[in-house]
């Protein structure tokens, strides 16, 4: 199965120490505003404004650094698993 989000975020990002770990592929675009992800394995920090998209393989790590504040950013996701 998969699942579709829309996500508002404004001025927000994860805990300190905090990383999504989650088992799902997720494809995500910025539809509003702009963000700021990290991700474990990278130095760099990837800056993403309205238009850009990622596709997170499962397990791979990461955490939002930062987000708009209002109106914020808006953000479509798409979460779904791997056949096999």
């Amino acid at each position: 199965g998969w699942r579709l989000e829309c996500i508002h975020s404004c001025l927000a990002s994860s805990a300190e120490g905090f990383w999504y770990d989650q088992p799902e592929l997720e494809w995500v675009v910025v539809l509003r505003g702009s963000a700021r992800l990290q991700f474990a394995n990278e130095a760099q920090v990837r800056d993403l404004c309205v238009g850009d998209s990622l596709l997170i393989t499962p397990r791979r790590r990461h955490r939002v650094v930062a987000t708009d504040p209002a109106p914020g950013t808006l953000w479509l996701a798409l979460f779904w698993r791997a056949a096999g």
